[in-house]
Formats: C-alpha cells, structure tokens, sequence
C-alpha cells in the first residue's frame, strides 16, 4: 500500500490516540465504544466525541478505497494496512451490534531499553545478559504470551542484538518487526505471505537467500510449525512468538498446531534438541506499580540428555508475590554457547539460586543449617565422632520428612554400639517430643 495515500485518510477524533506512542491498539464496538489498550494502562474504556457509527463507516470506506476492494454485504470483512498500522472491519450485516473495528499500531521502535526494563522489574540483569548472551550465541528462542503481553516487542529487542554483518529474514503473514526500517543499513529482508505465497513457498526462497537468522511473527499455524523445523533443522537460528500459558508447554503447544498423527516422541525430540530456550512473558494491572506491568516470569532450556530424552530445566522463575527463582543454565546450554566462542560462566556465578546461595561453589563452604519448617534434610549432617549418616538423598517434593529439632546431636558411645543389631552400622533412633 502506498503510505502518502494512506496518510490522507481523514482520522478525525481518532488522530490524537494514534499520535500516543502509549496506545497499542483501539478498538471500536457496539454503536460507539471505544477501548484501548496501552503500554501503562492495560485495556480500559474511554470516551471520545466524534467518534459514531456513522465516523467508523466513513473510514471504513477510505480504507476500502485505499484498497482498490469494497467494504459491504457481499465482502464484509475489510483487512487495511499500512507500514505502522492495521485495520481490520467487519460489517454490521455480520456483526449485529454495529460495524467493529480494530486498529493495531506497529511503529518502526525498539520500544524496549535495558535500564528502563530493569528499572521497571521486568527480570534481572543476570537474566538479561544470560538471554543476550544467547543471542549471540545463535540460540533458537521462542517467545509465549497472550495476546498484547509484548512478544513481538521482546523479539524486537532480543533481535537488535545480532551481530551487524548477520543476514536477517522475516516472514510476517502482517507487518509487525520492520526491523528492515529501524536498521536500514543491515542486510534484511522483510516477506510477507499472502493468498498466493503461502509460509512453505516463503520458506524456500528464504533459504535460497541464505539468511543467518529467520525470524515468524507467530507461530498459528501447522504451516508456521513445519517452517520452524525445517529452518532449525537446516542450520538457520529462529526468533518467534507463540501462544502458549508457560514457557515449559512451548514444545506441547507446537505439537497441537501440527494437527497431524506424526509420532509425538519424534517430534518432541526434534523441538528439545534444536530449540535451546523458551521464554514466557506475563501482562497484568499491579498494584504495587499502579499501572499496567509486564514481566518476564519464566526462561526455560531445552535439550536431549545423554540417554536421548528430552529434558526442561528452568532457568528462571517469578511467582506472583516472590522473588525470581534462578538456577545455573545446564552443561548442555554452557557447552552449546562456548562452541559459538560465547562465555557465561561470568554471569552464572554472580547468579543467585533458590537456596538464596551463588549457583557455583560456595567459597567459604559453610555448612547448611536444616530449618525443620522446610521440611528438608541437609546432604552433610553428622553424628559425633564425625561418623556420617549414609545414603540421605535429598529430593525435591520431599515425600518423607526427618525433622531434627535445634540440629542436636545424638551422642553414641561404645555401648549403644554393641547393643545394634547390626554390626558396624550406626543408625540414629528418632527423637521423640516429650
């Protein structure tokens, strides 16, 4: 579409929440609505004068001509777009309350900015870097949300950290990156699919143009997941969004987009063994913030382990309330980065896990002392005359507890020794409470 043509469009009342860089989307509905969703606020209600039934049809019709379609009975779905905006209508002989509309802004911004992300709590500088790191590493990452928690936003930033002299392609079925626009000196190329080239037919000219990174807007459809395995598979890197309610689902979710009998293990063991990371993005109103929050609640590895079975091991977790759980990234993505020349043992040290302790090896080696409100037994209590207590395992749920009050210990002398049934095995009888 021709952008000078399409900013003649008479926006009217519209035009002030189009020129708010907050504003995301707007949406018009039932003979007069109008709701928004912004980057602060989340979705709320507002009330603009001008803005009728009558208005949306009017601009309805522009877009229609802007086009070269019609917007009526016989075609009433219109879908209008712009290098930084998409309409989409649908006609009030279908939608029965009145025409509806949506308008999706895209602007051509790296919205996202590090000391602004860490400012806000979106996750925690050790986090960040893990992920950038991961970046230049080439990790394949995909990105789960719902709708308007900024995925394509986090694919955005994660991007613009790519190496400059790295080819990149995007395959948008609606223009949404423009990272062609917001780094118009790097080698990319931005196709989009339509009713003639589908995903596949892209696909193979993609490759042809031998790109270093592929980046899907989404991942909808059973087209869309047989492109991520054919690009992963081939030795190109991916960056995409997809729905899904946890970064650990991502491989399921995949999966139930196929829409095929392929055998589940197979396709599971692709997905693990090429797809490093998954990283899931949470939006809500928070209270404490007073305004509309985004977070990164979980980053999840994953790999096939020795024995060829696909594992997941989170890397980071934010439960609503708490603070971010972290654990040190396996061998397995430690490994997978130091054969791209990329080191994160620097970060992974300063790392905190949740026993609140260094994720490496404690410097000063002091000992845990058990809380028996945690139901936990430590790996190195000892009885006196530093006789350890043999094959404690300590698991996670602890299905059986030990509770060891003020971590007393049992004296043992030569005489309760004899008195075991056992020879040479020293156990230690339960305390009971008096």
């Amino acid at each position: 579409m021709n952008e000078s043509i399409f900013d003649k469009l008479d926006f009217g009342p519209l035009k002030p929440l189009l020129d708010d860089d907050d504003i995301t989307d707007i949406s018009f509905c039932n003979k007069g609505q109008i709701w928004i969703r912004s980057l602060t606020q989340g979705s709320k209600r507002i009330e603009v004068a001008g803005v009728t039934q009558e208005f949306m049809e009017k601009l309805a019709f522009q877009c229609s001509n802007v086009m070269g379609t019609t917007f009526n009975n016989a075609k009433p779905f219109l879908d209008a777009e712009s290098a930084e905006l998409r309409f989409n209508f649908v006609h009030e002989s279908i939608a029965t309350n009145g025409i509806a509309c949506v308008i999706r802004k895209t602007p051509a911004k790296i919205r996202l900015e590090k000391q602004k992300l860490l400012k806000e709590d979106y996750f925690t500088a050790d986090i960040h870097d893990i992920l950038i790191k991961c970046v230049e590493g080439h990790c394949n990452i995909l990105v789960a949300g719902e709708t308007g928690s900024g995925k394509t936003e986090f694919v955005k930033y994660l991007a613009s950290h790519t190496k400059h002299e790295e080819k990149i392609i995007t395959i948008e079925d609606t223009l949404e990156l423009h990272l062609d626009r917001i780094f118009p000196d790097r080698d990319i190329v931005a196709m989009k699919t339509n009713n003639v080239a589908s995903y596949s037919d892209v696909l193979v000219t993609c490759m042809r143009q031998n790109p270093k990174w592929i980046l899907l807007s989404e991942v909808r459809s059973a087209e869309a997941v047989s492109a991520v395995r054919n690009s992963i598979s081939s030795g190109h890197n991916i960056l995409s969004t997809i729905h899904a309610d946890k970064a650990s689902a991502i491989p399921y979710r995949l999966y139930s987009l196929m829409e095929t009998d392929l055998e589940v293990d197979q396709f599971l063991n692709t997905i693990y063994r090429y797809i490093q990371l998954g990283v899931h993005i949470k939006a809500y109103y928070s209270k404490e913030y007073g305004k509309f929050h985004r977070e990164l609640d979980e980053v999840v590895e994953f790999y096939v382990d020795d024995d060829n079975k696909p594992q997941t091991h989170i890397i980071y977790q934010k439960i609503y309330g708490k603070s971010p759980i972290t654990h040190r990234p396996s061998k397995h993505l430690i490994e997978y980065l130091e054969n791209q020349n990329i080191d994160i043992n620097e970060i992974v040290n300063r790392m905190v896990n949740d026993e609140g302790s260094t994720t490496g090896k404690n410097p000063q080696n002091k000992q845990q002392v058990p809380n028996t409100t945690q139901n936990t037994v430590p790996n190195n209590v000892q009885v006196q005359n530093n006789t350890p207590v043999q094959n404690v395992q300590v698991q996670k749920p602890v299905v059986q507890t030990v509770a060891v009050p003020q971590v007393q210990t049992v004296p043992i002398n030569s005489a309760a020794v004899q008195n075991v049934n056992k020879p040479q095995v020293v156990t230690v009888p339960p305390v009971v409470n008096n």
